[in-house]
């Protein structure tokens, strides 16, 4: 058997967890995305397969110099979870995107939480 590729694991890893996680109306999910420059989260109904909340390094809003650092995944964090409150939104599933739960999806996760959402 070849061995897989960085990315190819990645993506296997991530249709395993999207098989147990499901985002719901009352409890969407909260996907994480990371390139090597920047990061982007999203909060998303499943069932509707509608965007509810996003946020990405690349926001004029947070005014980054560098979107692929712990820093960057932070402040795209707490800015996530301020529009996710500010929508109504508390409760969500957190979906890791197959990255390891560890660095800048870590960071991104307890911003997130710090900011208010609950998971």
């Amino acid at each position: 058997m070849a061995k897989l590729g960085k990315e190819e694991a990645r993506k296997r890893r991530h249709l395993r967890i999207r098989r147990k996680v499901v985002g719901t109306p009352d409890r969407p999910r909260l996907n994480v995305f990371r390139s090597s420059r920047h990061i982007y989260a999203q909060i998303i109904d499943d069932v509707s397969g509608r965007t509810l909340v996003s946020a990405s390094s690349l926001d004029p809003e947070l005014k980054l110099g560098s979107g692929g650092n712990i820093s960057a995944a932070r402040s795209v964090g707490e800015l996530l979870g301020k529009r996710a409150v500010a929508r109504g939104v508390t409760k969500v599933v957190f979906d890791r995107g197959g990255y390891l739960y560890h660095g800048r999806v870590k960071a991104l996760a307890e911003a997130a939480r710090e900011s208010g959402l609950e998971f």
